[in-house]
């Protein structure tokens, strides 16, 4: 009774020519047969399809290597035949015999290597041959130069050449009917040819199956046709009746508006043609479908188009949030897979991560991990993007914890081998790590077992991108008292030395993020003066000589906390650090980069080193030595010159002889370091430094003190309270007030020292 054999659309290469002749045997009944990338397909196969099937209209043999095209020629029933995309056919011998075929009404020769001569006796010797598609054909194209649109005795030819559906709306009396949407008009027809909807059917569904292999070729040379022609086909071909047309359609829009798979770019044009065509409205309806593969290759489509901004904000408005967020929670892999990948895509700016929260978006990505733990990579990877993207959010981000999301992610960095989700795994919990005081997600994520543990041991993955948000994670995990003790003890200092160790080569990204994380584990002295026993010193100088400024910062930054302690500065000084930190000091286009190599190179010339210092390590056995003072004058010179910087004679003397408060407000605002603000002194030694210095008979010292206390106790900067008690603690006001008196003080050391009180005023006005 079996009246219907599709196989395909993959290769379908295990398919021999005897269980052809079984499937005629055995199945009398037959009227279609389409089988895509059989290897070879005999005469006898034919044969018997020919005698036992007498009923068979629809024949495909698609994507084949060799058909033998004279016994096909026997298949006197057959109405409707394609060969697209086969290959090894002897158009003089399928000419021959194929336009004897009584009843054949359509003939598809897409993809083939078919010539002009070939194409013309076609049409021309064909008894009832009304239509023959010819699409992507390049030896036909080649030879052809007049009208692609052939007539010839009722037999149209639709070619890339041509207007294609202006040559499907001339099968119909009226063809002035609104030829852009003819499938359109044919499907609201009343009063409809049974003969020539059979046809129209067969013309969407060969349609389909070439503009989906097409797309998947993706060649530059088709941009033409997909921004002319081939969008509104595909739209056409979306409304279908036929459910598996209306599916290849979904599929090649999502194929062909990818034009480089692996850096998820679209082709924008071809996008908003989609958009302009109404296509969105189109691809949410099929979503909505009842049928799976719908739903697969609907979702799968939005989220390829959702790549572009205009075409996200469409899906949003059209509701497809709320569709993508109900689909993810299918019990089909791939729906919901199609529709994480939709989030992820609609995540990626500011606009939309609300309205995926509001729609149960969070939920539903965090129960995909714990629905598909493993073996559902590309699931996965999509989910933990999509939460990656949240988790910037500082409100999604406490959504994401509150569903789960801490304990799904630490899982899959633990557990998963699949370098794509280990990354966007590491992400997320760096991203859900970095909104600080503001909410509990950076203690939480430390507290989970096995958390730090594994992002320590992603430092060591040989995939780069891994490293690298392995390495953000630490570095906002870090800024936590209890998670920056604890990466230490998992070995952590090793790891991130070892990971900027091997940087100098890596991306601009993850040496920021190694110098990063090491910047922030060596706020605690034990971890500071590990950082210089295993070797951290050199590769965090190595990192200050980058010419990029988001690098040389936070390598600045490291050496900063680093010199803090005299082993480390006089390591940096032997590693050849004094050099990149003055060049930083003086030439850096970043003034926080300027301003922490100031403030390590005073670390390193307050007097604690004196001396000659050899050079190089101890087993290199280097005679070369570095006199300190004359270094240190040098050093300290640049330090003096980033300071005056700051200072405007006019208004300093202004503010001096005033005792206008606006006065030194306004140049408070004129020396702020903005970035400066979410700087943190560790210790109450680190404020009693700088008090010493306040009272060095260093002029340079002095202003230099007063400078980084006044950018430290700013009002508004997120440690300046903290600031302010260290400095009260340690009986600051009275040494900066001597300092602002003092007859022998450089100026601007005076203004500086007159800020800070004025800081500290404010702090305890607003505590008190």
């Amino acid at each position: 009774m079996l009246e219907s054999v599709h196989l395909g659309p993959e290769a379908c290469e295990r398919i021999s020519s005897d269980a052809i002749k079984a499937l005629a045997y055995c199945c009398p009944r037959l009227r279609s047969l389409w089988m895509s990338g059989v290897r070879e397909v005999s005469g006898d196969a034919m044969n018997a399809l020919a005698k036992h099937c007498r009923q068979l209209k629809d024949v495909g043999f698609v994507e084949s290597d060799n058909i033998d095209e004279v016994a096909l020629g026997n298949m006197n029933s057959v109405k409707l035949l394609s060969v697209a995309g086969t290959r090894n056919l002897k158009w003089g011998s399928a000419v021959q015999v194929w336009s004897r075929l009584p009843h054949l009404v359509g003939l598809d020769v897409s993809r083939t290597d078919v010539n002009q001569s070939a194409v013309t006796r076609l049409l021309s010797s064909s008894q009832n041959l009304k239509v023959l598609v010819a699409l992507n054909c390049p030896v036909f194209e080649g030879e052809l130069d007049s009208n692609t649109m052939h007539n010839q005795k009722g037999g149209i030819l639709l070619t890339f050449l041509g207007d294609i559906l202006k040559g499907v709306a001339s099968l119909f009396a009226d063809n002035a009917k609104n030829v852009r949407d003819v499938f359109k008009y044919w499907r609201r027809l009343k009063n409809r040819d049974k003969n020539l909807d059979e046809i129209v059917v067969w013309i969407e569904w060969v349609f389909s199956h070439s503009l989906l292999r097409i797309a998947e070729n993706n060649l530059k040379e088709f941009d033409d046709f997909w921004l002319t022609q081939g969008a509104a086909v595909l739209l056409s071909l979306l409304e279908s009746s036929q459910e598996e047309v209306r599916e290849r359609a979904a599929t090649a829009v999502a194929t062909f508006v990818v034009i480089d798979d692996e850096n998820a770019t679209v082709d924008c044009q071809r996008a908003e043609a989609i958009l302009r065509g109404d296509g969105i409205r189109l691809l949410l309806n099929l979503a909505r479908s009842c049928q799976e593969g719908l739903q697969s290759e609907a979702a799968k489509a939005i989220a390829n188009l959702s790549i572009d901004s205009k075409v996200a904000k469409a899906v949003a408005e059209s509701g497809g949030i709320n569709i993508l967020a109900n689909l993810a929670k299918s019990m089909n892999r791939l729906v919901a897979e199609e529709a994480a990948g939709g989030l992820w895509n609609l995540s990626v700016g500011d606009e939309h991560k609300g309205a995926i929260a509001e729609a149960g978006g969070i939920k539903a990505l965090v129960d995909l991990i714990f629905k598909w733990p493993s073996n559902t990579d590309g699931l996965l990877e999509r989910a933990t993007g999509a939460l990656a993207n949240l988790g910037a959010d500082e409100k999604c981000s406490m959504e994401v914890a509150a569903a789960g999301g801490v304990h799904a992610l630490v899982m899959l960095a633990r557990t998963c081998k699949f370098e794509g989700v280990q990354e966007q795994a590491a992400r997320a919990l760096a991203n859900l790590a970095a909104h600080g005081d503001s909410n509990s997600n950076n203690a939480a994520i430390g507290q989970e077992a096995g958390a730090l543990e594994a992002l320590v041991q992603l430092t060591y993955s040989l995939n780069e991108g891994v490293r690298q948000e392995a390495a953000g994670a630490l570095w906002n995990l870090s800024f936590d008292d209890k998670n920056r003790e604890a990466i230490a003890a998992t070995g952590g200092v090793e790891a991130l030395v070892a990971l900027a160790q091997s940087s100098s080569s890596a991306s601009q990204g993850l040496q920021e993020r190694a110098a990063g994380a090491l910047w922030g584990l060596s706020v605690s002295e034990t971890n500071s003066i590990a950082i210089g026993r295993q070797g951290g010193i050199a590769p965090l100088i190595a990192l200050a000589r980058s010419d990029i400024v988001d690098v040389h910062e936070t390598a600045a930054g490291a050496l900063w906390n680093l010199a803090f302690y005299r082993d480390n500065a006089l390591r940096i000084v032997q590693d050849g650090g004094v050099q990149p930190l003055v060049h930083l000091c003086s030439s850096s286009i970043s003034k926080m980069a300027r301003f922490m190599a100031a403030l390590a190179l005073v670390y390193m010339f307050d007097g604690r080193i004196d001396g000659a210092v050899p050079m190089g390590h101890s087993s290199q056995g280097s005679s070369k030595t570095l006199n300190m003072d004359g270094v240190g004058r040098m050093a300290l010179k640049h330090v003096e010159e980033f300071v005056i910087s700051f200072y405007d004679p006019q208004t300093f003397y202004t503010a001096a002889a005033s005792l206008v408060p606006t006065a030194l407000a306004q140049i408070a605002e004129a020396i702020r370091i903005p970035e400066a603000g979410h700087l943190r002194c560790s210790s109450g030694a680190e404020i009693d430094r700088f008090v010493r210095m306040l009272r060095d008979p260093s002029s340079i010292l002095k202003s230099c003190s007063a400078f980084a206390l006044s950018q430290f106790t700013m009002p508004g900067g997120r440690h300046a309270m903290h600031h302010s008690g260290l400095l009260q603690n340690a009986g600051a006001p009275r040494v900066l007030r001597a300092a602002a008196a003092a007859s022998t003080a450089p100026i601007q050391a005076k203004i500086f020292a007159k800020i800070v009180l004025r800081n500290l005023e404010h702090h305890h006005e607003v505590s008190s």
